[in-house]
């Protein structure tokens, strides 16, 4: 059987990165703790791309972060730990072991049918907790985000979106009861809260309140980098501005949108 383009191209860089691990004096220097905040750096360039709905920018951070996956496979077996090979064939029998929809006689209805089960396979695996593959390091909204997932895939979740807004506005109403009471460390908690609560009525709505607040932070950038532009070309820095001066701006920013 003659070899596939996937193949060639995927045995072409795996040889390549074997020769700079074995050439190369940065490669060689390169442990599983340096690599790290790197390839951390190259998934958040990765994302970078896929907001900007840059294909040909997604395209080369996908094989920066390849290359990285190799990296880490060749380290492993210099560690006579795992190999690129193990790597991949046991993700392989992961998937297979956990798609028993299309790889044995598992019988779904949808998607939310395909999460639940997906969770429970996982703590049959031997996951102590329904929460247990949420990393500690994510950042706070995206954890929250995939706490309510996971807790939904075991039939922890409210049943209407209704339900979720009244728990919202509740929040709310703690928040603002902490805030006037002046109790700092009581704000903090409500305001939590209050986020939790958001999140998941997003959830409800099918919003991913990551990508949302992305959008609006880089609006919020867009308007301001023009507000800044129209100050320096009447030549006032914007701490000289009023407020209502700057609301001209901000107002022509917004329209050209």
């Amino acid at each position: 059987m003659s070899i596939t383009p996937r193949a060639a191209a995927f045995e072409r860089l795996a040889v390549i990165m074997d020769e700079l691990r074995e050439q190369c004096p940065w490669d060689k220097k390169q442990t599983l703790e340096s690599l790290r905040h790197l390839t951390i750096e190259e998934t958040h360039e990765l994302s970078d791309a896929i907001l900007d709905n840059n294909l040909l920018e997604i395209k080369k951070e996908l094989g920066d972060i390849l290359l990285h996956l190799l990296f880490y496979a060749r380290i492993g077996q210099e560690l006579k730990s795992f190999d690129i090979a193990d790597v991949i064939h046991a993700q392989c029998e992961k998937l297979i072991y956990r798609h028993p929809h299309i790889y044995g006689d598992v019988k779904v209805q949808d998607e939310e049918e395909v999460k639940r089960n997906w969770e429970m396979l996982k703590l049959k695996e031997g996951n102590k907790s329904a929460l247990g593959g949420v990393p500690r390091s994510l950042p706070a909204l995206i954890k929250a985000m995939r706490i309510q997932e996971k807790a939904r895939g075991v039939g922890f979740d409210w049943e209407l979106a209704e339900q979720v807004w009244e728990k919202v506005e509740e929040e709310l109403s703690e928040f603002k009861r902490e805030c006037e009471k002046g109790e700092q460390q009581k704000s903090e908690e409500e305001f939590g809260d209050v986020l939790f609560a958001l999140i998941n009525y997003a959830r409800f709505k099918n919003i991913n309140p990551e990508e949302a607040l992305e959008r609006t932070n880089r609006k919020f950038i867009r308007r301001f980098q023009y507000l800044e532009d129209a100050a320096a070309k009447i030549g006032k820095p914007l701490r000289d501005m009023t407020l209502a001066e700057m609301d001209v701006y901000w107002n022509e920013a917004k329209s050209k949108e």
